[in-house]
């Protein structure tokens, strides 16, 4: 079975992608636990911070630069608002002495505490849609490849 760089960007999508979903459903866990006063806001800014927020932008940035070299143009556009939001969201970010994008002083605000959960699981169904059309992908991209395979 012939196996092309496309295929190999899908794949390494599909499997990045159910990172980001947990990623996703920790996020939204995270501020279901600050909302309902369960954990300390700077604990829990102190571990969502190194833990999720560069990650996250970084493996979502990886698999889109394999679309960009394999020449999934279509895969890449449909990424785009979110890495656009993800840059717009960590230059704009509160001003703190480490990397991240949440204050620990700011983060129960009723509006901000609001945000960041509806941006989790905002996140939570694009991932899970991109799930689905990168397993989509992955499987027309290998039937693309057999048939070229077999014509030549």
């Amino acid at each position: 079975m012939a196996f092309n760089f496309p295929a190999f960007s899908y794949i390494v999508a599909l499997i990045i992608d159910a990172f980001l979903i947990f990623f996703s459903l920790f996020h939204v866990i995270a501020f279901d636990e600050l909302k309902t006063d369960y954990k300390n806001p700077i604990d829990q800014c102190n571990s969502l911070n190194p833990q999720l927020v560069l990650p996250e932008y970084l493996l979502h940035l990886l698999f889109n630069l394999l679309f960009a070299v394999a020449g999934e143009w279509f895969s890449l556009f449909l990424n785009i608002p979110l890495i656009a939001y993800h840059i717009n969201r960590y230059r704009t970010r509160p001003v703190m002495s480490g990397y991240g994008i949440y204050d620990p002083t700011s983060i129960m605000n009723a509006d901000v505490l609001t945000r960041c959960q509806r941006e989790g699981w905002i996140k939570l169904a694009f991932y899970l849609l991109s799930f689905f059309y990168y397993l989509y992908g992955y499987v027309i991209a290998l039937e693309l490849e057999r048939e070229h395979v077999e014509h030549t």
